[in-house]
């Protein structure tokens, strides 16, 4: 006689086992009808998932996460279903949720086609109208793998085998076709409905290794209404015209080349944007009591293998062994090199809080599969700083920090931002003590900021735990930036210590802090999120001064140094090309403001402004423009 205790508190209580359908008809028959998967005590499991003892249920419908995740994860069961009816041999691999969609890796000789795509895509519908009952089988292992091999299904085995032993095999049929799975999923293939889409086709490694076979990785989007899916789909159009490395080139900002994977070539305008954003930083720095440093970029391996970042991050390390037998890395972060700042000269607790910023240089190796423009490189810039506190400090500083952070972003056009609290990972370096009063320390900041987060269970650091800041851009995309972590162990691990009021020696707390992230990272994302057209303060090149013809060169060479004199970036546009010519260029190179300059401006000291995304144009008096666009060309909430 199970007792049912739901969300709100209220209990119901049955006679006899109950299925979790069950359970939401006896709430309502609406509900019933909505329902998608319920958790027991916390677990997700199917509708039918029979419960027999006293527990708590919640149940989920498509408005939820849960549901929605759960309508994704049965339609790349379908898509997999679907390719092995239309191309019989195709071998299914692995098939999971991600963010707005799926994929699913298959095993296949031929490449798919767009073509390919569509017949796909009809054959997932009728597999929906079909309505096939979906059930849960637990298997013996060893019957299992030797299934799934009989079948010819290699990897299906393979992946099988690495279970480990004692853990149920559970194996998911929709209708006949059948998958190892761990679920929840839907009750019949007809729930899922027709709001789906595949998107594209990859390359992908059998689990992620180069050094395995090369898969095909189908990607698709799956949704709970027509609506939802159009949404989505006109978003993924937008992204494709905001997509940083298309409007990169348009721009003349970088570029990449195969001699140097993962690393970014500035051109002379992206280099301009990289400083000015460094500027701006460096000047919020200095009014909040940063003190800037520069530490060495290869360090020996004995100090990162004191650190603890050898253990974790050794891997991903670039390394070189010099001549007399020494091993070397290039730096993948700031932190131990900081520390080693800190420890040159007595620090006494009246030097804390002392906050130290870099805008240092590192390098992690990534797959080359893993590499995406400017938001997944190899070589980056961190704009780091490290605050060392005393224990009493922490809540306070990583208020202030916070506050920074968020005043940083909204100057940038982002005020929508979200926090994600992250705790002990299992991979961790610390005493279970040491890590109590970090998680207490730092959730208590958080809380008191008052602003939206949610909690990331066991997504720490290896050092300590740590809040990420999030932003949403302007078609509706997160982006994960900035990050705050407190540090208890990598200063005890390095030698840190302060003289405290009563002359004692004590490690300090170590608070690490990002705002963008990385410079090249949030440099994509500013460039997606305005497409390109920044606000005129950032803008690299603001101005171009367009020439009628050669007579009127002098003049305006004359008016883009009084520009320039103003403090702003200017360019005289002298190429033998025609008027409409230069105003297509430049337009879709996202100046801002074209200046044109013939007989009546001369005559005027005027200027005609065109301004971008607009074919109307002004005549204004050059000192006005001066006065009234060095306005402009400062923070805007400042």
């Amino acid at each position: 006689m199970p007792t049912i205790t739901l969300p709100d508190g209220k209990n119901l209580k049955f006679s006899k086992a109950v299925s979790g359908f069950e359970v939401a008809e006896k709430i309502s028959k609406s509900l019933a009808k909505q329902a998608m998967v319920i958790s027991v005590d916390n677990e997700l499991k199917d509708l039918n998932f029979l419960i027999e003892k006293d527990c708590k249920v919640k149940i989920f419908t498509a408005k939820n996460e849960e549901g929605l995740d759960t309508i994704r994860h049965d339609t790349a069961h379908i898509l997999a279903m679907a390719v092995q009816e239309l191309f019989p041999g195709t071998q299914v691999t692995i098939g999971p949720v991600i963010d707005n969609g799926f994929y699913y890796d298959f095993a296949r000789k031929e490449p798919f086609t767009e073509e390919d795509l569509n017949k796909i895509e009809n054959k997932m519908r009728e597999i929906v109208d079909r309505d096939e009952i979906t059930k849960r089988e637990v298997w013996d292992r060893d019957k299992a793998i030797n299934h799934f091999r009989k079948k010819g299904e290699i990897y299906k085995a393979e992946l099988i085998e690495n279970i480990p032993k004692g853990e149920e095999v559970s194996i998911y049929f929709h209708g006949n076709w059948h998958d190892l799975c761990r679920g929840p999923h839907l009750t019949s293939t007809g729930k899922i409905g027709k709001y789906f889409k595949l998107t594209k086709v990859s390359g992908a490694y059998w689990r992620g290794d180069s050094k395995n076979e090369m898969l095909q990785r189908i990607y698709g989007t799956s949704w709970a209404s027509q609506k939802d899916l159009d949404e989505h789909l006109k978003r993924i159009e937008e992204a494709e015209k905001r997509d940083h490395r298309k409007l990169g080139k348009e721009m003349n900002l970088f570029h990449f080349r195969e001699e140097s994977p993962g690393s970014v070539f500035w051109h002379e305008k992206g280099w301009i944007l990289f400083q000015k954003l460094i500027d701006y930083m460096r000047m919020k720095q200095n009014i909040a009591g940063y003190k800037e440093i520069n530490t060495p970029e290869v360090l020996d391996r004995t100090l990162w293998e004191k650190s603890g970042h050898w253990e974790k991050f050794g891997a991903n390390m670039y390394t070189s062994t010099t001549p007399d037998e020494k091993v070397f890395a290039i730096k993948p972060m700031n932190c131990p090199g900081c520390v080693e700042v800190f420890n040159q000269g007595l620090k006494s607790y009246k030097d804390l809080p002392l906050k130290m910023s870099e805008f240092g240089k590192v390098h992690r190796y990534e797959p080359s599969g893993a590499l995406h423009g400017l938001l997944r490189v190899r070589a980056f810039t961190q704009d780091d700083a490290h605050i060392f506190c005393t224990e009493d400090q922490i809540t306070e500083e990583c208020l202030v920090v916070t506050s920074l952070i968020l005043e940083i972003y909204k100057d940038l056009g982002f005020e929508n931002v979200i926090l994600k609290y992250s705790d002990r990972p299992e991979l961790r370096v610390g005493d279970d003590s040491v890590w109590d009063k970090a998680e207490s320390a730092l959730l208590e900041a958080v809380k008191a900021t008052k602003l939206e987060y949610s909690i990331n269970k066991g997504e720490g650091a290896f050092y300590g735990p740590k809040i990420e800041f999030v932003l949403r851009d302007a078609i509706g995309r997160d982006w994960q930036c900035g990050t705050l972590q407190v540090d208890f162990n990598l200063p005890g691990r390095l030698g840190a210590t302060y003289v405290d009021k009563d002359g004692v020696k004590k490690v300090p707390v170590m608070l690490h802090r990002a705002l963008f992230g990385s410079l090249e990272r949030f440099i994509g994302i500013l460039i997606e999120n305005y497409a390109g057209k920044f606000p005129f303060w950032i803008s690299p090149l603001q101005t171009v001064v367009i020439p009628i013809s050669e007579d009127f060169e002098d003049y305006s060479k004359k008016v883009s140094k009084k520009i320039k004199e103003a403090g702003m970036s200017s360019m005289v546009d002298l190429k033998n090309h025609n008027l409409n010519y230069k105003i297509r260029e430049h337009s879709l190179a996202k100046i801002p403001i074209l200046l044109i300059c013939g007989k009546k401006e001369v005559d005027t000291n005027s200027v005609t402004i065109r301004r971008l995304d607009s074919n109307k144009q002004e005549n204004m008096k050059l000192d006005l423009f001066l006065k009234t666009f060095s306005a402009l060309n400062k923070v805007s909430s400042n």
